[in-house]
């Protein structure tokens, strides 16, 4: 079985003039908000994962929460330049298909409407929208990443940060 676990980022900083989108940090908010979804998370005894995420700096400051929250080196990330300047569906997919068939879970850091789309497309019945800081679990019965495809995937679960309270 392989699971895929899209992360969308934490509130992050409005856009200004003064800094990229590339550069949006989270908001204090944000932070706490991902800490609380990170927790959750680590909860679900999910096995350790690789880490991917997008460069761009709130989805990257997103994965270094989960790593602390979860025990994992921030070293161990692997970011992907797809996930920001190429993220359209297709190419994200294509990320997923490369993944070496001896890790079993993957974790993606990264941003709507990309995440929400596929993740919508990969599982049988549909995920619904992901919130800033939301997690959608999907779970596939194959051992190979390349068999991946659109609506093969069960929603495992879906961690919403209103639902927190």
């Amino acid at each position: 079985m392989k699971r895929l676990v899209f992360v969308r980022h934490g509130k992050a900083e409005d856009p200004s003039g003064n800094i990229s989108d590339y550069e949006r940090s989270l908001t204090i908010k944000g932070k706490m908000v991902s800490r609380t979804m990170a927790g959750r998370f680590r909860e679900r005894g999910i096995p350790l994962a690789q880490f991917i995420s997008s460069p761009a700096f709130r989805a990257l400051e997103t994965a270094l929460i989960f790593a602390d929250e979860i025990g994992i080196n921030p070293s161990a990330i692997k970011l992907d330049n797809n996930l920001y300047f190429h993220p359209g569906v297709s190419r994200i997919l294509l990320v997923i298909n490369k993944i070496p068939d001896s890790v079993d879970t993957i974790i993606l850091f990264g941003h709507n409407p990309s995440f929400t789309d596929l993740s919508d497309l990969l599982s049988r019945d549909g995920s619904g929208f992901i919130p800033k800081a939301g997690v959608v679990s999907l779970t596939f019965q194959t051992e190979v990443w390349s068999d991946i495809k659109f609506g093969s995937g069960e929603v495992e679960f879906f961690l919403k940060p209103d639902d927190a309270a």
